[in-house]
């Protein structure tokens, strides 16, 4: 029985890269800082189908006007190949000595999109037309640009599946600028990372240790404390702290605020929760943090490990979000 030379498997992991002896050529350089430019080292060229198409006709052309010795069938077959040349030029000089740098990306929530800036600059100030940029783990749509003077930004996407550090990866800039007969590509792995929150659970109370005084204070401290303000129902609220009458008028519940009690303070520990898996109790903890953020407490947040002192505003939702991201048990 006839075995390929080649198997399929093993050819696509040729084309795409990834084994052969240019394998390393072909997959970059590893991370780098950045920026990066685009010398002659970075940038390959090779034909497209179209262009391996043309070179076949131009040689069927050559052969049939050298057999007829057909003077204008010669000057019609290297009018042709001067062409294919000056675009293969052009491909080339579309891609090549342009500087790529990679912006800081936002922060997101496990199972959300993540989206990498990618900046490209041209110190030539020629115009670079049909630019593409993919990142090499097939994810999210190919962006498309333009570099018409200085500069421009194109937007990678990754799905973020997990908490932690998600990394860009290796991406290829390519072109095929101006006949689409040659194809001009540069991979480049920049280092840079977005960080992935954990994905928020369903809600649930929140502890009621050193929590805020609303409607649950007795007749006695309600007398000394002054009404300060409403906020939005949380899940856990007393119903007699609920303000019926705004409520009604603004269609959504709302709770009264009572001043000059015992200080808002809420310590969101990981010890409040019995679920035996981590990333639930994470998951928990993410939704607490963001209900204690949104109600404009004051909360703390210990993990096993890590603890984060008690203040309140978006900085340190910030720092708690990061820190829940970041743990490891």
């Amino acid at each position: 029985m006839h075995r390929p030379l080649v198997r399929p498997k093993y050819w696509g992991r040729i084309r795409a890269g990834r084994a052969g002896p240019f394998a390393r050529f072909f997959r970059g350089r590893g991370p780098e800082p950045g920026p990066v430019t685009l010398d002659r080292s970075r940038v390959f060229v090779l034909p497209t189908r179209h262009g391996v198409t043309l070179a076949l006709g131009l040689v069927a052309m050559f052969v049939g006007a050298v057999n007829y010795e057909s003077s204008l069938g010669l000057l019609l077959t290297f009018w042709l190949a001067s062409t294919a040349f000056v675009s293969l030029l052009h491909t080339y000089h579309n891609l090549a000595h342009l500087r790529l740098g990679a912006g800081r990306p936002e922060a997101v929530f496990a199972g959300a999109e993540a989206r990498f800036p990618v900046w490209m600059e041209n110190p030539s100030g020629r115009p670079r037309r049909s630019l593409r940029v993919r990142a090499d783990e097939g994810e999210g749509p190919e962006a498309r640009a333009a570099v018409e003077s200085e500069s421009a930004v194109v937007w990678l996407t990754r799905t973020a599946s997990q908490r932690g550090r998600l990394r860009l990866g290796r991406f290829t800039t390519h072109t095929r600028y101006p006949l689409g007969l040659f194809r001009a590509w540069a991979p480049l792995e920049l280092e840079t990372a977005c960080l992935v929150y954990p994905a928020p659970g369903p809600h649930r109370p929140l502890p009621t240790d050193g929590a805020p005084s609303t409607g649950d204070a007795d007749a006695g401290s309600r007398g000394t404390d002054d009404f300060e303000g409403l906020r939005g129902y949380l899940p856990g609220d007393s119903p007699r702290s609920i303000h019926w009458r705004a409520s009604a008028r603004s269609g959504a519940l709302l709770t009264k605020l009572w001043s000059g009690g015992a200080p808002a303070v809420v310590w969101l520990a990981w010890e409040n929760l019995d679920d035996p898996d981590p990333e639930i109790r994470l998951s928990a903890l993410c939704r607490w943090v963001l209900d204690a953020h949104a109600a404009g407490l004051s909360w703390g947040l210990r993990l096993p490990g890590t603890e984060v002192a008690a203040a309140g505003g978006d900085a340190h939702l910030r720092r708690c979000l990061e820190a829940l991201a970041l743990w490891q048990p």
